[in-house]
């Protein structure tokens, strides 16, 4: 099983779809990575050599930022928005949509289960 940037990559899958697995590649960077490293896209993973394998590792370390340094780096972004209080940041310390989605009748997924409040009962007179 080939492992790279910490993460094992699936042997059944072609080598342009198995390298998206690793966080902060998609397919266009995958597709750039394959080339640079001179391996065919429709080739398995299971079908590479080490020296393959090898010169991925070595064109994905070289030139992305990926798996915990990009996470850290995300994580110290939205940070730095909370930290200076500006709107964005405010958006994600409260946990609400932070670009400009309307959050009267959706946002479920970042606001969370519906809190139910109670009505007030009519008075009859």
């Amino acid at each position: 099983m080939a492992r790279i940037a910490g993460v094992d990559l699936p042997r059944n899958k072609k080598v342009a779809i198995a390298i998206r697995y690793i966080y902060g590649i998609g397919r266009t960077s995958a597709v750039k990575i394959c080339d640079r490293a001179g391996v065919a896209l429709d080739r398995k993973i299971e079908d590479l050599s080490d020296q393959e394998i090898a010169k991925l590792r070595e064109v994905i370390d070289a030139d992305y930022r990926v798996e915990g340094d990009l996470r850290r780096e995300v994580q110290q972004n939205i940070r730095r928005l909370i930290d200076i209080g500006c709107y964005r940041g405010i958006r994600h310390r409260r946990g609400l949509p932070v670009r400009g989605q309307n959050t009267r009748s959706n946002a479920r997924t970042r606001k969370g289960p519906k809190k139910t409040v109670a009505g007030r009962k009519k008075v009859l007179k």
